[in-house]
């Protein structure tokens, strides 16, 4: 089957409106339950202890590696429905969704067993003293606004990631790509800045 081929197939399916209202309404339950869970996740006293001699430290390096990949994957996903590949463009979507949820999942474990990282905590007190605002200077105000932005690019990402998921699935496609032209740099933009926080977060975990 040639690219055109494949891309009149799927835009001649018809939408599920019924099905489309309904999982609209499963997408908004699932980000509020996810954006509790991310803010109940940073209250020190609901942090829950690990076992003694188990260590979570491998899972900030892990999940930098999967929003690298899910960056990766969304690039090609663009080429491919770019070139009229569209089952291949949704297998590919489906991966990053997957890689997301595997990232978010690890995110929220080691954010409820561990302490936060703090940029430019030298000593790893967990505390910034006046020497230490010092020797980092200038950057962490950049890294500051770095981490902010990618953080408000997923909060605000994540709902439309997922509705603009479902207007393909229930066959909208009109819908679908009028969504995608501005939630894909969103979503890009969160895969990218999340391996650089990392990396610059790096020396003080």
């Amino acid at each position: 089957m040639t690219p055109s081929e494949e891309r009149s197939q799927w835009l001649s399916k018809k939408p599920n409106y019924q099905l489309s209202k309904i999982l609209k309404t499963v997408a908004w339950i699932v980000t509020v339950l996810v954006l509790i869970l991310v803010g109940l996740m940073r209250q020190p006293d609901l942090r829950i202890p690990l076992p003694e001699g188990v260590s979570l430290n491998f899972l900030p390096a892990t999940h930098a590696m999967i929003n690298s990949l899910v960056a990766a994957v969304l690039i090609m996903a663009l080429f491919a429905v770019k070139l009229g590949k569209i089952g291949l463009h949704k297998k590919l979507i489906l991966g990053a969704m997957g890689l997301s949820t595997i990232f978010l999942l690890g995110y929220v474990v080691y954010h409820f067993t561990n302490i936060e990282t703090l940029f430019g905590d030298i000593n790893h007190d967990g505390d910034l003293n006046i020497d230490e605002l010092k020797a980092v200077g200038t950057m962490r105000p950049v890294y500051m606004v770095l981490l902010i932005s990618h953080i408000m690019a997923a909060a605000i990402s994540l709902p439309l990631i997922l509705l603009t998921f479902i207007a393909a699935w229930t066959n909208r496609f009109n819908d679908h790509r009028s969504m995608a032209r501005w939630v894909f740099p969103i979503w890009l933009y969160v895969a990218v800045t999340g391996p650089i926080c990392y990396l610059m977060l790096r020396p003080y975990y």
